[in-house]
């Protein structure tokens, strides 16, 4: 085969298609017809030799030699993008750049005041669209570019690069007049005592529901939520509990009205909220522009080993 006649968007296509393991899903994430690919994928075939991918329960499995061939052209395609990008460069000030990142409907009330104050001062030309693939579909959905950055606790994610924001713990909140918080005052939160408490579990933060099942508190469940933006009154009105993140119960549920804020001892209740990304993008300098700023907001010193390790309650005044 004679490399100087191939097409470069062929091997784009290829390398899309390996990745995702399905022709549709490379059509979409190229902005190109199913047809289109196809008959990209044929041209492909016919000047290699082989037939690189096989029909597959509801995708295509690669032959061997498209598994041969896969590393080499991702390392190209991507040393190739870096190059360009980096000779483009990326002035906000000018720029006008759709910036996709994926976060929680929680993660939008507390990173999103704040990006897009300093996005509409720096990048003013730019914009913000959060989306929401599937976990299952995220880092595919990084690797191809369809969404830049992911913010928050994101454990499933793999082969990514991440920069720590901050360190965060799951605490429950409850309203301020709760008798739980005038029986509790001054005293530590042990396991049993959270067993006297009833809950509310939000179905799109499956800890709320998985941290009581590890304690066996299930049955202590009283109401199942789809987000977390319906909580507050909810909690107002009632004496209702929530499991959730304390950073995001401090600074996104609490400045307009009063709440506690228990720590308790919940299995793995620790975790570090992070900026995500592909390699792929890691010199792409648009991207790393945006990973610069969210780290220049949000970032914070990590907690020292004692405060993360002792029990306390707080009232949110």
């Amino acid at each position: 085969m004679n490399t100087e006649t191939l097409d470069l968007n062929l091997l784009r296509l290829f390398d899309f298609i390996y990745a995702s393991r399905s022709v549709s899903q490379a059509a979409e994430a190229l902005r190109l017809t199913q047809p289109a690919v196809s008959q990209g994928l044929s041209r492909l075939r016919n000047s290699l030799g082989d037939p690189l991918f096989v029909r597959a329960g509801g995708g295509v499995r690669p032959t061997p030699r498209a598994d041969r061939m896969a590393p080499a052209v991702h390392a190209a395609l991507h040393a190739l993008e870096s190059a360009v990008a980096d000779s483009a460069g990326f002035d906000p000030a000018k720029a006008s750049k759709v910036f996709r990142l994926y976060m929680t409907d929680i993660g939008e009330g507390r990173f999103l005041p704040a990006l897009i104050t300093a996005l509409q001062q720096r990048a003013p030309y730019s914009r913000i669209e959060t989306l929401r693939p599937g976990m299952n579909e995220l880092a595919l959905a990084l690797d191809q570019g369809r969404v830049d950055l992911a913010i928050g606790f994101v454990p499933d994610l793999r082969n990514m690069r991440s920069t720590v924001l901050f360190h965060d713990r799951y605490a429950i909140l409850m309203r301020k007049g709760h008798p739980f918080t005038r029986a509790r005052r001054g005293h530590t939160t042990h396991t049993q005592d959270i067993g006297t408490l009833e809950f509310i579990t939000v179905r799109t933060h499956t800890y709320t529901h998985t941290a009581l099942q590890a304690l066996q508190l299930q049955d202590r469940v009283r109401l199942t939520t789809e987000h977390f933006m319906a909580l507050p009154a909810i909690l107002e009105a009632t004496d209702l509990a929530v499991i959730m993140p304390r950073n995001i119960a401090l600074s996104s549920f609490a400045p307009n009205r009063q709440f506690a804020v228990i720590d308790a001892d919940f299995p793995l209740r620790e975790f570090d909220v992070g900026v995500h990304w592909s390699p792929r993008y890691d010199a792409d300098p648009a991207n790393r522009w945006l990973r610069g700023l969210i780290t220049e907001l949000y970032q914070e010193q990590p907690l020292p080993a004692k405060d993360r390790r002792t029990p306390r309650s707080s009232v949110i005044r």
